[in-house]
């Protein structure tokens, strides 16, 4: 009899390739602003993490053959015995932190995160929310202040950053992930104070109700890139100071459009102007950071 992996490999046969590239996040990954040899590790990086939350937002496959890929990522990435094809990213990765003295932690506590999506599908309030973003989206700012030689001053900001991301990227996927996956961010109580529930978020439109609830998180989230706007000033490296200051840009054009678009009728993205706008005031505000 196949194992879960066996089954969830031959269900899943783009195990080994991302379904996002680079240019598909909300954010830029090994930009050229990151200096030349830390580029490849960066990218190891993503695709390991990528590759895991692939798996965890797969509609095809079952829970247990999820938690079956997840752990045979995790295990590999520990250094034990695990299938080869399922964990060729963790893999890559491992070899890369061993060679830069970075911890695969960062890496392992996002699979946590992934391994929890596998099963909790409502979160109960904005608290508990964050407190998954701590997992799922804060080793990220972690992994490349560790990886750039920086201290630990500056993670509170970028903490910030990274769960306001995450919670951007809730948002515009809230529709999908409803349908897909039956999968709510949005803190449940906050649809019943708003006199609607889950159901909502299928309708194809968001209604004045669903609208309030989606400023409500917003209105959370610009308080995060508030605090994140402090993040570029005690980072040492110029590359990752100037990137960090262009992604708090972007997180807060982000959340703009968001108010203005809905996420429930269309995908809402930043277009190639205000991805400009956003990296020309980035950079300038981390070239006065110092």
């Amino acid at each position: 009899m196949d194992s879960p992996v066996d089954t969830a490999k031959r269900a899943l046969p783009r195990l080994t390739s991302p379904t996002k590239t680079r240019k598909d996040e909300n954010f830029p990954v090994a930009s050229r602003l990151i200096p030349p040899e830390l580029r490849p590790h960066v990218h190891r990086f993503y695709l390991c993490v990528r590759a895991a939350d692939d798996v965890a937002d797969d509609p095809g496959l079952a829970p247990d053959e999820k938690m079956a890929l997840l752990e045979a990522m995790d295990a590999a990435l520990r250094g034990e015995p695990a299938d080869e094809d399922a964990t060729r990213h963790a893999r890559n990765f491992r070899a890369s932190a061993l060679e830069t003295g970075v911890t695969v932690e960062h890496a392992r506590h996002l699979l946590q995160a992934f391994m929890m999506d596998v099963t909790k599908l409502r979160y109960r309030n904005w608290s508990e929310l964050v407190n998954y973003c701590r997992f799922s989206a804060a080793p990220v700012g972690r992994y490349l202040l560790d990886l750039h030689g920086e201290d630990a001053s500056a993670r509170p900001a970028t903490d910030a950053l990274c769960i306001a991301l995450q919670v951007l990227n809730h948002l515009q996927d809230c529709g999908d992930d409803y349908r897909e996956l039956d999968r709510v961010y949005i803190p449940e109580p906050w649809l019943a104070e708003a006199g609607i529930d889950v159901s909502a978020l299928g309708e194809g439109r968001a209604g004045p109700a669903m609208r309030a609830v989606l400023d409500r998180a917003l209105d959370r989230t610009d308080e995060l890139i508030l605090r994140a706007r402090a993040g570029p000033k005690p980072i040492r490296r110029r590359g990752l100071r100037l990137e960090t200051a262009v992604i708090v840009a972007i997180a807060a054009r982000l959340s703009a459009r968001l108010r203005r678009r809905d996420p429930l009728a269309v995908r809402v993205e930043l277009g190639a102007l205000d991805n400009a706008a956003a990296v020309v005031s980035g950079l300038a505000r981390g070239w006065r950071a110092r």
